[in-house]
């Protein structure tokens, strides 16, 4: 395929683990006397700096060969804005594909493994050697991709969040959150330390995490769990979305019945906060693109009706 300058290749990449402790420390010799004094391996920090930023180079290289590359950092992500035509790469771990995925709806994203010895990469099919044939196969729209369904989150006050892997409903900080949370024509008054809603994509993780705690509190006190109850994870393209009250406080004034449940577009999730301050709502574990969720505000929330699209 001949070059074409007009076309604008996004590589997203993220900081490494030495590249915040440089942030934090200044120098390479203070950050190994930090991280030695504590008895950690400060090699393996200065590996995968190494082997990471060498896979950029190498990546950033090849899709010279197809237009214009634009590095982004992670951290740029909530403020960039992607043209119509954009061909999107991303280099990282699974994280940073989720994090990318909710910002290009609609487009597809090709997620590349910098180093498989140190990630699973169940979102990183390729490798670098792969990237050149990819794209190319992308950009004539001859590859494959999955779709993924995105949760939505609209407020009463105009504003809205997707998310790919999960929404957060809660506190800023450690303290309890109050609310209203009505599913259906259900509805209770809690407060707890959160709500978490899953995507099918996200099921693998947070949700995951939550269920195995659950099971396990369950089963320490004698209770059989039917394996047809459990939730081990669902399609990515599932239209449905699963939400869960994170330690849920029963009180004279709040209840813990409605604390798991199924949300599907006849069925939303809405939940009106009670926080005077310090309620927030942020997606994929981003804080970056939080948003404000104070008292009198409702949130309603939903499967997104765009899709994500990761090339298989």
């Amino acid at each position: 395929m001949t070059r074409t300058r007009e076309r604008k290749i996004v590589l997203v990449t993220r900081r490494t683990r030495l590249d915040d402790l440089l942030y934090r420390y200044n120098t390479v010799e203070q950050a190994r006397f930090h991280v030695e004094s504590l008895g950690a391996d400060f090699e393996d920090y200065l590996d995968e700096d190494r082997t990471y930023k060498q896979q950029i180079a190498i990546a950033e290289r090849t899709l010279a060969r197809l237009g214009r590359v634009h590095p982004l950092e992670r951290s740029f992500l909530p403020n960039f804005i992607f043209g119509d035509d954009d061909l999107v790469v991303v280099i990282g771990q699974d994280g940073l594909v989720a994090n990318t995925l909710k910002y290009v709806p609609g487009r597809p994203v090709i997620a590349v493994n910098p180093d498989p010895r140190r990630y699973d990469g169940i979102l990183l099919p390729f490798e670098v050697n792969d990237v050149y044939a990819i794209s190319q196969e992308v950009m004539t729209k001859g590859r494959p991709v999955q779709a993924i369904t995105m949760a939505e989150a609209s407020l009463s006050d105009g504003q809205r969040l997707l998310a790919v892997n999960d929404l957060f409903i809660g506190p800023a900080s450690h303290t309890s959150a109050r609310y209203e949370l009505r599913l259906g024509d259900k509805v209770e008054q809690q407060s707890s330390s959160g709500v978490i809603v899953s995507t099918g994509l996200g099921s693998t993780g947070w949700l995951k995490s939550i269920m195995a705690g659950t099971i396990g509190v369950a089963r320490a006190l004698g209770v059989a769990i039917p394996p047809e109850r459990k939730v081990d994870g669902f399609a990515w393209d599932s239209e449905y979305l699963y939400y869960t009250v994170r330690e849920p406080f029963p009180s004279v004034t709040s209840t813990t019945e409605l604390v798991f449940g199924k949300v599907t577009n006849r069925r939303v999730l809405r939940i009106t906060s009670a926080m005077p301050q310090g309620g927030v709502i942020f997606s994929d574990g981003l804080i970056e693109d939080a948003v404000s969720f104070n008292a009198g505000l409702t949130v309603q929330i939903e499967a997104a009706k765009e899709k994500c699209l990761l090339v298989n």
